[in-house]
């Protein structure tokens, strides 16, 4: 059975009486070599321990499999369990794990289910659900690398400079954990039934060191948040609108000159190491 061929898979659909359903974005895959490239690309081999988030009916979970010490795959869709049961029977390393993964604590199911091996995530990801899932991935702190196929307009995002329209919070979030690297798109003439947008891969590998330590996370990305609250207005705004409790607009427009920042700098144009910068000068003003 070849899980990318489009009559298999309608035939092993109807053989199960599955039925697509649009709330969990499910897109299954009719071309091979994407499940391939996107194997290849999380560098998964005998010593590494692969999870999979919504592996649908098996085709990213068969290549990871044969490459990787072991495979977990989380599906959240029942009616998938009996497919991949089917799918799946000929590779004795992989395991399907029936739930929600955003309910699960990632890090203690990849120590239980990886012993001895290096735990890695491979995914392609129903758009509704990646940024949280991207987050827990990240936050789960385990993972050796974390390779995903998303929406473009997300791995753009996620890619993205200071200063560039797609640049915001949640690049600065994935960047300060890791480094993100663009690989390739995948159109949507690649999907069964095709979705209207255009996938593709990015890989996360997270960073060795920290990406800055002049002050604690936490109060770190208070004021990233404060600062892309009103994205296109001036710094200052966005943190008197935070901080003006503590500060007045004179001591927050001493803490952007304090940061080496121009007054009307906007929060989208800061790098990590200015935001830290510009954290540790209202730290020392006493926000």
């Amino acid at each position: 059975m070849d899980l990318c061929n489009s009559n298999d898979i309608k035939a092993l659909l109807g053989r199960h009486g599955f039925r697509f359903s649009k709330s969990m974005g499910q897109n299954f895959l009719i071309q091979g070599w994407v499940p391939q490239d996107i194997a290849d690309a999380s560098g998964a081999d005998e010593t590494c321990g692969a999870l999979e988030i919504g592996p649908g009916i098996g085709p990213l979970t068969v290549q990871l499999a044969r490459r990787a010490g072991r495979v977990a795959a989380i599906e959240l869709d029942r009616d998938l369990l009996p497919i991949l049961a089917e799918t799946l029977s000929p590779f004795d390393n992989v395991t399907v794990i029936p739930g929600d993964a955003m309910k699960l604590d990632l890090a203690a199911l990849a120590a239980e289910q990886f012993p001895g091996l290096t735990p890695v995530a491979c995914a392609n990801l129903p758009y509704n659900i990646t940024t949280p899932v991207i987050t827990a991935l990240i936050e789960a702190g385990c993972f050796a690398s974390i390779t995903v196929m998303i929406q473009r307009e997300v791995a753009k995002r996620i890619c993205a400079g200071p200063g560039t329209s797609d640049y915001g919070a949640f690049s600065l979030f994935c960047q300060y954990y890791t480094t993100p690297e663009y690989l390739f798109e995948v159109p949507p003439e690649c999907f069964l039934p095709a979705p209207k947008v255009t996938s593709a891969v990015i890989r996360m590998v997270p960073r060795a060191e920290p990406a800055q330590t002049l002050v604690e996370d936490a109060f770190f990305f208070r004021v990233v948040r404060a600062s892309f609250a009103q994205r296109r207005k001036a710094l200052l705004n966005g943190l008197s609108a935070a901080f003006g409790d503590k500060l007045g607009k004179d001591q927050l427009r001493q803490a952007i000159a304090d940061a080496g920042l121009p007054e009307g700098v906007r929060g989208e144009r800061l790098g990590i190491q200015e935001f830290a910068l510009l954290a540790r000068a209202l730290r020392a003003l006493g926000a």
